[in-house]
């Protein structure tokens, strides 16, 4: 049963990453993903007339077998997701119910420096960040990571108890592509994570 739920996640998978996807998927750079590209050991293709790489599938697995880097991200199909609140209980029920929903993988981070550290080494796919935080707000760490072009594809949902609307307005400016009000319903917020990740 479970190598049959296995499999049939892996065809519903995609069959051509981007070198960005790749990193993501390796948890790697995308400049170590290029550089194994451009010295043929990750096969792919570049679309012409552009400078795209294209990965497919295949290339990948082999790729990853070979260099003994773990599949579970492939193989899941889970969205890596991760939690920058300071708030103990928050985090708890948050992290609780999103385990539950069977969709995430979740981690979690308390201050900014922290949410830096964790978006290099889990590179998530993405980030609820509060916009209180006790070392620095969110719309700082928020800009820092869409300065980092290895996070173009990492959204960003910032959660707070502002209500005035035209901060709302700044904070969506700093790169999050949603903003949702404290307090919220947990389904509120599923459905929210749902939509900016199209699932």
């Amino acid at each position: 049963m479970d190598i049959q739920m296995r499999n049939e996640s892996m065809d519903t998978a995609k069959e051509l990453y981007t070198t960005g996807e790749a990193a993501d998927v390796c948890n790697l750079s995308q400049q170590t993903i290029i550089r194994c590209f451009d010295s043929g050991r990750l096969r792919g293709f570049r679309i012409p007339g552009s400078k795209f790489r294209k990965i497919p599938r295949d290339s990948l697995l082999k790729f990853m077998k070979d260099n003994s880097i773990p599949m579970q991200s492939l193989q899941s199909g889970r969205k890596r997701l991760l939690i920058v609140d300071d708030d103990a209980e928050i985090v708890e029920m948050m992290t609780d119910v999103l385990n539950r929903d069977g969709r995430f993988e979740v981690k979690t981070a308390s201050t900014g420096y922290d949410a830096g550290i964790m978006t290099q080494k889990f590179r998530p796919d993405i980030i609820l960040l509060d916009y209180m935080l006790p070392d620095v707000n969110g719309n700082i760490v928020c800009k820092t990571i869409r300065e980092n072009p290895e996070f173009t594809n990492t959204k960003i949902i910032i959660i707070s108890g502002v209500i005035n609307q035209i901060e709302i307005d700044d904070l969506l400016k700093s790169g999050a592509e949603a903003f949702m009000k404290k307090p919220f319903s947990i389904t509120e917020l599923i459905e929210k994570i749902a939509a900016v990740l199209s699932l």
